[in-house]
């Protein structure tokens, strides 16, 4: 199992996390930018309109209001990444990293906007009756690339798996279990019945929960992160020049953070945002094309709207979070992660003089690494007796201690390459943290005090779960491409199946899987969208034409 998951890694280290692969979202959203004349900005307030049903028609084909679409969409990009994701960029770009991150959503506004169209243009009514479109209905129909289509769709069904099923149940009973004490295989069972009782219904019943279940986690989760950023409202000023002070130099060391060049904060930015709203990805063209409407551009205006609200909104305010209860740049105690730690040779090393400064981000950043060390730690009592020093989370370490079923170790704990081999003891100690331990850390620093952890932890199940509705109509209509409706029953049934199971198992080859078959649902369809771009403009264009003639009183945003 660990060799099949290296090789996967090595698959993903070319395509899914290559160095390339975010220059190519950006890219193609800033091209759209450029070449539609911002629609992002100049539509945003038609796009509202079109959301509260103005130019809705009675005869309208499709099987969900504009609203339920737009709100089954967000249900899917709406996920642990605003809670993980947003504190996974400020632990190593610094703040400077959500700056980059609501830019490349203003880009992701646009993207969304071309493939929700395209989508929604060439889509078919599937032999059950109901909608069925996607990226892959406009490489087939209109691109005339059928295999491309197809290889789109399966890519799509295993990401049904890979991002909306497996880890999100995972994160959830993880959650839950750690909170509340509550059994992984309870948890994974009672959401088990739930998904299935939603999804059986189909794409009517999934828009009846989303279009509730949205507004819903967003007011629980806004409720507990403005009691965070009230109670340290004189913390919001600094929080936000923060952002910009450092925003073409790097970020300076603070506290327990040691510092992060433009490059880190740029990176970490741009990767996390693009993540976060899945623009370019063609996942929420799916749910759009089950949208009510006779015009394709007008349900691409609907689909701007998510962007905005997933990151522009809902990341932001979680950054402020962040920011404002000071929690980011803190050390705080908890068991270290074997993958954020480097146990180097040596002691003496600072992190509050310059140059010790200097050495620890040389080492972290790749720039000057130290020397690693390897071989067997001698612990005593729970400490560690050699001349090393533990670094973890990007920070040097502090207080570690070594224990062994909740005891203090005693005896040797082989190292190699400056990681513990040893999975059986566990270091505990104080550092940086981030992702969501880090979220929910930074929750307990307001009004409601450590409850605040509780709501971060029904934010991740209400997000979570709702990210496994949504992903599992994706791979409904993916399965209808590829083998007809009836297929469907039986993708549900191993969907449900596998989400109950993923709960109480090791979902670690199932990640990387899904860093993979996300890259292989990308890049098609950025290729389907920049191949189409003359279509997208004309399609435009001609909408502009019909509906001046329609309502002829009505002011446009041309």
């Amino acid at each position: 199992m660990q060799q099949l998951n290296d090789f996967l890694l090595l698959i993903d280290s070319f395509i899914g996390s290559a160095i390339w692969f975010p220059y190519a979202l950006l890219g193609t959203g800033l091209f759209f930018t450029i070449y539609l004349k911002f629609p992002q900005i100049r539509f945003f307030g038609f796009a509202i309109k079109i959301v509260k049903g103005k130019f809705d028609k009675s005869d309208d084909e499709g099987d969900t209001s504009h609203f339920q679409a737009l709100a089954t969409a967000l249900s899917g990009t709406v996920g642990t990444g605003n809670i993980a994701g947003v504190a996974f960029a400020i632990h190593i770009g610094g703040p400077p990293a959500l700056f980059w991150m609501l830019m490349t959503a203003a880009v992701g506004m646009c993207t969304k906007f071309v493939e929700v169209t395209l989508s929604h243009k060439y889509r078919e009514k599937a032999a059950d009756g109901t909608m069925a479109g996607g990226p892959m209905y406009f490489m087939k129909n209109k691109m005339n690339m059928k295999w491309l289509a197809v290889a789109f769709a399966i890519a799509t069904v295993l990401s049904s798996f890979g991002t909306g099923s497996l880890p999100q149940v995972n994160s959830i009973s993880n959650s839950l279990n750690a909170t509340f004490g509550i059994d992984h295989i309870v948890t994974g069972a009672v959401l088990a019945v739930l998904l299935a009782f939603v999804t059986i219904g189909g794409i009517k019943r999934i828009a009846a929960v989303t279009e509730k279940l949205v507004p819903g986690m967003a007011i629980i989760y806004f409720i507990g992160a403005f009691a965070v950023i009230l109670y340290n409202l004189d913390n919001i000023g600094p929080s936000i020049v923060s952002i910009f002070a450092d925003l073409f130099t790097g970020s300076a060391a603070s506290g327990g953070f040691i510092g992060a060049s433009i490059a880190y904060a740029f990176n970490r930015g741009v990767n996390r945002g693009l993540f976060s709203n899945e623009a370019g990805q063609g996942s929420a063209p799916i749910a759009h094309a089950s949208a009510k409407g006779h015009e394709p551009v007008s349900e691409g205006m609907v689909a701007i709207l998510e962007p905005f609200i997933d990151t522009i909104v809902i990341c932001t305010v979680t950054g402020l979070v962040l920011l404002s209860s000071g929690v980011w740049n803190q050390k705080h105690v908890n068991d270290f992660q074997v993958s954020d730690m480097s146990i180097v040779v040596g002691s003496g090393y600072s992190d509050s003089t310059d140059d010790g400064i200097a050495q620890l981000y040389g080492h972290i950043s790749g720039e000057k690494p130290l020397s690693v060390f390897s071989g067997d730690l001698d612990i005593q009592n729970g400490l560690i007796k050699n001349d090393v020093t533990v670094l973890h989370a990007r920070s040097l370490a502090e207080n570690v201690t070594i224990t062994k079923d909740g005891q203090p170790f005693n005896g040797l704990v082989n190292i190699a390459d400056g990681k513990p081999s040893d999975l059986n003891v566990t270091f505990t100690g104080k550092s940086l943290v981030h992702s969501a331990p880090l979220t929910t850390i930074a929750f307990t620093k307001g009004f409601f005090g450590d409850w605040g952890q509780y709501i971060v932890s029904i934010g991740l199940l209400l997000f979570a779960f709702s990210t496994a509705i949504s992903w599992s109509y994706y791979g409904d209509r993916a399965m209808t491409f590829l083998l007809g409706s009836s297929s469907v029953k039986y993708y549900r049934m191993v969907y449900v199946v596998a989400f109950f199971f993923a709960a109480f198992t090791d979902t670690t080859i199932i990640w990387t899987l899904s860093a993979i078959t996300i890259a292989v649902m990308t890049l098609p369809n950025l290729f389907g969208l920049l191949y189409l771009r003359k279509d997208m403009k004309t399609t435009l264009d001609e909408f502009w034409v019909n509906f001046k003639k329609e309502y002829p009183d009505e002011k446009t945003p041309q």
